[in-house]
């Protein structure tokens, strides 16, 4: 009976210290994994920055808004129908 019950606990100690998870080095944690046809050795950062001005707003269309409004001058456009029809509606304080 005592054979048994240390019998359980070493098997379940055994089984524990397989199943702790492995420390993990600096190494490991920043190993590139990048493919090798996506080099990104001759890069250049911000090498389009220039072409914005300073005062544009970038934003993310989602793709039926997008599919609406084929360049930015529609958008712009239609804000400010938008904004003129607020204005109307509910004139500022």
């Amino acid at each position: 009976m005592i054979w048994q019950s240390l019998s359980a606990t070493i098997d379940k100690s055994a089984r524990r210290s397989s199943e702790m998870p492995t420390k993990t080095t600096d190494s490991d944690k920043y190993k590139d994994t990048m493919r090798p046809e996506y080099d990104m050795q001759g890069g250049v950062r911000g090498k389009y920055v220039k072409r914005f001005p300073q005062d544009v707003v970038m934003v993310t269309l989602a793709p039926d808004v997008a599919a609406a409004f084929p360049d930015a001058d529609l958008v712009n456009e239609a804000l400010r129908v938008l904004i003129k029809a607020a204005k109307k509606v509910a004139p500022a304080a």
